[in-house]
């Protein structure tokens, strides 16, 4: 083991969510590295199963996922050690749904975004990690233009008790404030 990493712990976390809904953005806003990702030009075969539906300026989606990575320091976040997250991106469509479950493996938790103009377009990632326990929280992707709903309401459209909270996924320190908030959510839930 690198001595200068000893007292760094490495997180695995799943960034998921419905299509056009910000996932290649959080990833891309926050990872210190160069992201890997799988982005392909929609075309007109895909018309029939990706609706454009309040996403009419979207030309591309995540084909496989999206990876990136970010550290926090442990005296500059204030963390009882250091943490290097591993930021794997969903593909939102249905198709890949399966793909889901092998990115998930190993991952501590999972942050699904959601698009107040099309909040089911969550449903399926939101009952994918209840299906699978993996711990999630719920980050509300504020898109210009789009209506902001008080957070108890967005939380009880989703039914369910899990954190909600909103942040710009174009905003460094705001997905920072998910992505620790995750951190602390994943490790409530797990048991001691």
């Amino acid at each position: 083991m690198d001595p200068a990493h000893s007292d760094t712990a490495v997180l695995k976390i799943l960034i998921a969510g419905g299509f056009g809904v910000g996932k290649t953005t959080t990833v891309r806003a926050i990872s210190e590295i160069e992201p890997i990702s799988t982005e392909e030009f929609l075309t007109q075969a895909s018309t029939s199963t990706d609706s454009l539906d309040g996403v009419e300026t979207k030309s591309t989606t995540t084909v496989a996922f999206d990876f990136g990575r970010v550290t926090f320091d442990r005296a500059a976040f204030n963390l009882p050690m250091s943490i290097e997250l591993m930021l794997f991106g969903t593909p939102g469509q249905e198709r890949f749904k399966e793909l889901w479950y092998d990115l998930a493996r190993g991952s501590v938790g999972a942050v699904v975004l959601a698009d107040t103009r099309r909040l089911s377009s969550s449903f399926d990632a939101v009952n994918f990690c209840e299906n699978a326990q993996l711990p999630f929280i719920v980050a509300v992707n504020e898109f210009d233009g789009a209506h902001r709903y008080p957070l108890n309401d967005i939380r009880q459209a989703l039914g369910s008790d899990i954190p909600v909270m909103a942040f710009d996924a174009r905003v460094p320190a705001a997905v920072v404030n998910v992505l620790l908030r995750l951190v602390d959510h994943a490790l409530d839930q797990t048991p001691a």
